[in-house]
């Protein structure tokens, strides 16, 4: 009988691949749990704002015009009150042109190279004191 000779005493090579398996099993195990969750996630519902010409303008609006200097200025139903009012008083002077009714509506006006915090900051006063409608104005771009 011929001997028969084993190169490498027997030993077998290891093989250096990666395995693939267990890695596409872990990918499936996540898919299903993300397409059992996805449905009962809640989703939060966004009002956008839309743009358009409204109806009828109201009889009484106050207008803060944040200027690029972030000074606010105030115009009651187009008339200008001409000193502009430091951003603490903004909420009280707000509340004294509203002069009672909270419905009546407040329009931000703000120039583009202002801060977005600074309107913010309006915006967040203005809620704190109990300011009920607050707008944006926006230039229509047709």
């Amino acid at each position: 009988m011929p001997a028969v000779s084993h190169r490498g005493g027997g030993r077998r090579r290891t093989i250096n691949e990666i395995n693939m398996v267990p890695f596409i099993d872990v990918m499936l195990v996540l898919l299903i749990i993300f397409m059992v969750s996805a449905p009962l996630i809640t989703t939060g519902v966004v009002d956008l704002p839309t743009v358009g010409k409204s109806k009828q303008r109201p009889e009484h609006v106050v207008e803060l015009i944040v200027g690029k200097d972030e000074r606010v200025r105030i115009r009651v139903d187009n008339k200008d009150e001409g000193q502009p009012v430091a951003l603490d008083r903004v909420a009280a002077r707000v509340r004294d042109l509203q002069a009672g009714n909270a419905n009546t509506p407040v329009v931000i006006s703000a120039d583009q190279s202002v801060k977005y915090q600074t309107v913010v900051d309006v915006m967040n006063r203005l809620q704190k004191s109990g300011v009920q409608r607050v707008g944006l104005s926006v230039k229509n771009g047709a």
